[in-house]
């Protein structure tokens, strides 16, 4: 899994492991955050190009990550 989302009822969620969210901090400045998740308002429009952000660096740190174990295990 790469991020988790969820709509609540007065916001939408996206999950993410906490470090990754660290890491994109100073894009986040404008939207509420908490340790695991960004909250988005339903009436403002999603931010789809920092959220591709965020999951495209997830999925490569993922799959270093995977890389590096395979290579391990073999």
């Amino acid at each position: 899994m790469l991020i988790y989302f969820a709509a609540f009822k007065n916001h939408y969620s996206i999950f993410v492991e906490p470090v990754f969210l660290q890491l994109f901090k100073k894009e986040l400045k404008k939207y509420e955050t908490t340790k695991p998740a960004v909250h988005f308002q339903f009436n403002k429009p999603l931010p789809i190009i920092l959220i591709t952000k965020i999951v495209k660096y997830v999925a490569k740190q993922k799959l270093k990550k995977a890389t590096l174990k395979n290579k391990k295990d073999s």
